[in-house]
């Protein structure tokens, strides 16, 4: 399962990945949070959506992505 930018409100186009808040390779539960995103106006930690193990993807820190963008990968199973 992907890991994207996250939609935070209707008019936002991109956040700033702010960093992972588990290390790579971890396994991970449902609803943990897992990365931090930042916007303007906001940083929030967003939560797994499933369990699974996270695998980094090529999204760096403090970087600004637009929403959608692929940050790294939950395997699950």
């Amino acid at each position: 399962m992907d890991i994207k930018m996250p939609k935070l409100d209707v008019t936002m186009t991109e956040g700033t990945f702010l960093g992972w808040l588990v290390p790579d390779g971890a396994q991970v539960d449902e609803g943990e949070d897992l990365y931090s995103v930042g916007t303007d106006k906001v940083s929030v930690d967003i939560p797994a959506p499933t369990a699974g193990m996270l695998q980094y993807g090529a999204a760096e820190e403090d970087e600004t992505y637009p929403v959608g963008t692929v940050l790294g990968t939950l395997v699950t199973g």
